[in-house]
């Protein structure tokens, strides 16, 4: 999902090109606000940039949640808002006025989904318009939104009869979810409108869940195990990591409990093996890398070919008080490998992101229907490419964040068709998830686990 850093701030006037850094003038600050909010979601609309990039240093500390909170929810809710913009609107912009649809967007989301004050959020969205040096719009979004707030159930409820707008999915991919998951499409779609939970993963090294539970709420948060990772604890409630306790000491990561299950599957082959030779291809940011280095005395390399990526993963291990060999190399070619195999690989593929919608919700925008093929044959790249570095006997985990076929079970299964000594090692009767061909399918659930597909292989 990285994009392009040039794109992120595509829109930006003449005033912030001067001095981006420079804060808004009292009494400015909720045009502002929407005025950056239109800025960052004009790269997400024409497909050319991401939530990633998303810059909220030219609002006030006290508004960038809020900003974080708009964004987010415009392209969570985006093609609900797209709809009713074109009935509240006689014509389109022309493309030049991105900025200005998405000033819209962002007034209707904040009058149908925030409890902001509807004078608030039509005057200042309106306001905003001159920002972008655009004062012309102002009065077309004034009116826009006046007429929203008079007519919003009606309007709603017409724009609804389209299942890709009641659902918030692009036709394409509620057709993707219905053809792999014929019974659970819905909830899918469903799961994946709503922010996921903020869940930790306790650091085994320095404490436990138990320890760290009772811990949280000694200082007012509450918390409860997760179902399944016998390391993770969900909030009740997100908070800023700085209000975690020990968070700073390595206690604690944030890591979603599908992504901690990892080590689940890794662990009969590493667990009796002190200094096995592990690698984590495709490793940042860092997640699985630390809580297989937090469970397990191994000796492990870091894989990314992306260098910036790379160091979230050093930033991670620093905090953690951990160490791995870090490369920043092309999984799919082997002039990183010194020649010695190893004994256990985890490869965290590149995949559509299908099961962490909820997190990254514009992903719903910048993926198109032929990226699962190109997906699909990186990710059989990557296979086939690591399995020569494997040791005889050795084990892989193969894991995406997705909920597609194409990707999981079926990958799998070609792989397995075209790799003699590779032989299925997923265990049977697992507690979680649902058998998907040779592997295990977690599906996203609402206050529950992301969307998750491990596979288990054995070398011959």
């Amino acid at each position: 999902m990285n994009q392009a850093k040039n794109n992120r701030r595509q829109g930006t006037n003449k005033r912030s090109q001067r001095n981006p850094k420079q804060a808004p003038a009292e009494g400015q600050n909720g045009l502002s606000l929407r005025a950056e909010a239109a800025r960052a979601l004009v790269p997400i609309l024409n497909a050319r940039g991401s939530l990633a990039s998303l810059d909220d240093s030219r609002v006030a500390p006290r508004d960038r949640a809020l900003l974080r909170e708009i964004c987010y929810g415009v392209c969570r809710t985006l093609p609900r808002l797209e709809a009713l913009a074109s009935v509240l609107l006689k014509s389109s912009f022309k493309a030049r006025d991105t900025d200005i649809q998405a000033l819209l967007l962002v007034g209707i989301y904040q009058l149908l989904y925030l409890r902001i004050p509807a004078h608030a959020a039509v005057g200042e969205t309106a306001g905003a318009a001159r920002l972008l040096d655009k004062g012309w719009a102002t009065r077309v979004l004034n009116g826009c939104l006046r007429r929203l707030q008079r007519e919003a159930s009606e309007m709603q409820a017409k724009v609804d009869r389209d299942p890709a707008v009641a659902l918030l999915h692009p036709v394409w991919w509620l057709k993707a979810l219905r053809q792999a998951w014929p019974n659970d499409w819905r909830e899918i779609a469903i799961a994946n409108n709503q922010a996921g939970p903020m869940t930790l993963r306790v650091n085994r090294r320095r404490t436990s869940q138990e320890a760290y539970l009772e811990r949280l709420r000694e200082n007012g948060i509450e918390a409860r195990p997760c179902e399944h990772a016998p390391d993770g604890l969900t909030l009740e409630t997100p908070c800023d990591v700085s209000a975690l306790p020990g968070f700073a000491e390595g206690n604690v990561s944030v890591q979603d409990e599908a992504a901690q299950l990892a080590i689940e599957l890794l662990g009969p082959a590493l667990a009796p093996r002190p200094g096995a030779q592990v690698l984590d291809a495709c490793s940042a940011p860092g997640g699985k890398t630390a809580h297989l280095l937090e469970a397990f005395d191994v000796s492990l390399q870091a894989l990314d070919s992306d260098a910036e990526r790379l160091q979230r993963v050093e930033g991670t291990l620093e905090r953690l008080g951990l160490s791995a060999q870090l490369s920043a190399a092309d999984a799919g070619e082997q002039d990183w490998w010194d020649g010695t195999p190893f004994d256990a690989i985890l490869l965290d593929a590149p995949c559509s992101g299908s099961g962490v919608i909820r997190r990254h919700p514009d992903i719903k925008r910048l993926r198109r229907p032929d990226d699962i093929g190109q997906l699909a044959a990186l990710q059989a790249r990557l296979l086939d490419n690591l399995w020569q570095t494997l040791a005889s006997g050795g084990t892989l985990v193969y894991a995406t964040c997705s909920v597609l076929p194409e990707e999981n079970s079926e990958q799998i299964t070609a792989f397995l068709e075209r790799t003699p000594d590779a032989e299925i090692d997923t265990p049977q009767g697992l507690a979680w998830g649902v058998e998907s061909g040779a592997g295990r399918q977690l599906l996203p659930r609402e206050h529950g686990h992301d969307g998750f597909f491990y596979a288990r292989l054995k070398r011959k």
